[in-house]
């Protein structure tokens, strides 16, 4: 009899500690930001939320003279409603603050200028998505790669060698690894495990126009989405795509701004490994001179073609990742700017309160004061009085209003 009820007395102390542990799973769970269905679900509930471009933060965040850039960058943002930071974790090469030197070689204080970003976006209640690589020269990007392999004795003929060549990919993925698992040297906790991360994205605006099929980027996608989950079952995958058309629906090309670069918005995106689309636009800079009247038709195409494939094909959440208008433009004038930005504001509102795909919206891109040498023609300083500001400001508490009010449909 007592060797029954100190069996029954064990079997109800495991029963407990199952019971915590899936309790804290769950709660563990919540924290991060997952994708069901055409939605974004974060504490059980819908979550829409605008954002910005900041990719000098980890180069700022480097030299802790120059970190209070990156706080007042969160504490702007904040004020103005916007919940999410795009930001690179990567800077390949010889140069300036460059994280990783050579292969595997990473310069520690860089990397903690990485650490105090997130921990700041933690501070500030962000969320961060972080892009592993560049498909252009800036900060190294697929080029420097693929110098590296041809330093080892590789013989790989054009850049988009970058997407085939196995020295190449291990040396890609050894980078995510390193990143993944990276130890925030500020909060304590690994970046697999940190919830202020929302997603890794595998590549700014990848294009391979040497395969103009598409196989060669949807092979690839395949295989460092499933390694990116393999190490890190708790965030998001993204690509970072800026949203053109390829041959698998060849009637939607007519949407491209006569680029054809290898990718296909549709087939790259229905990857199991893939949790979200995005999208880039930037009509000023693929139509020249065809007038404001013609941008801003061409930006409404982008835009409703993409929301209808999210909805209905690729049945995933979108995130218009980098838009804006070019103030160096000849004509320019604030009211162009402020008509794109309420564009695609509104149709973004519009969708979330039907609980539709569009998820948010993220500006190309942040500064502070004093950061003049950054400026780039698409800055927006949010510590001024413009127009632009108070409407990013307006739209942004309208969007969070809708996560706020929503219920799971």
């Amino acid at each position: 009899m007592r060797k029954c009820n100190a069996l029954l007395l064990l079997f109800s102390i495991i029963l407990i500690i199952n019971q915590i542990r899936a309790e804290t799973d769950k709660n563990k769970s919540n924290k991060f930001i997952r994708a069901k269905g055409v939605q974004f679900i974060l504490n059980g509930k819908p979550f829409y939320a605008n954002g910005f471009n900041a990719y000098w933060l980890m180069y700022i965040g480097t030299d802790p003279s120059e970190r209070y850039k990156v706080t007042t960058a969160f504490s702007d943002a904040g004020k103005h409603g916007l919940s999410i930071a795009r930001t690179m974790a990567f800077n390949d090469g010889a140069g300036n603050r460059t994280l990783q030197s050579s292969p595997g070689i990473y310069n520690e204080p860089v990397f903690q200028g990485l650490d105090f970003a997130v921990s700041e976006a933690k501070e500030y209640g962000l969320k961060v998505i972080m892009c592993l690589v560049n498909n252009f020269d800036s900060f190294g990007g697929k080029k420097q790669y693929v110098e590296w392999g041809r330093s080892k004795g590789e013989k790989i003929e054009s850049d988009d060698g970058f997407y085939t060549n196995v020295v190449v990919k291990e040396m890609y993925k050894n980078h995510v690894k390193t990143v993944v698992n990276r130890l925030n040297t500020i909060t304590g906790v690994i970046y697999k495990d940190d919830p202020t991360i929302m997603s890794w994205e595998l590549i700014n605006e990848p294009r391979c126009p040497s395969d103009p099929s598409g196989a060669t980027i949807q092979s690839w996608i395949k295989e460092m989405a499933a390694y990116v989950k393999s190490l890190d079952k708790n965030h998001m995958v993204d690509i970072g795509m800026e949203g053109f058309y390829g041959p698998s629906h060849a009637e939607r090309q007519q949407n491209n701004p006569n680029f054809l670069v290898g990718t296909d918005f549709i087939d790259n995106n229905q990857i199991v490994d893939i949790d979200f689309s995005t999208v880039h636009t930037y009509p000023d800079g693929w139509y020249k001179d065809v007038g404001e009247e013609k941008e801003v038709a061409v930006l409404n195409d982008w835009i409703n073609s993409h929301l209808q494939d999210a909805e209905n094909i690729i049945k995933k959440p979108l995130l218009f990742a980098e838009f804006g208008k070019n103030n160096k433009d000849m004509g320019y004038n604030i009211g162009q700017r402020d008509r794109m930005f309420e564009t695609i504001y509104s149709t973004i509102y519009s969708s979330a309160g039907k609980g539709g795909a569009a998820s948010g919206a993220i500006f190309w891109h942040l500064l502070t004061t004093g950061m003049d040498y950054l400026r780039d023609g698409y800055e927006i300083i949010l510590s001024e009085t413009t127009s632009t500001n108070i409407l990013i400001a307006e739209e942004s508490n309208k969007l969070n209003n809708i996560t706020h009010m929503h219920t799971l449909h």
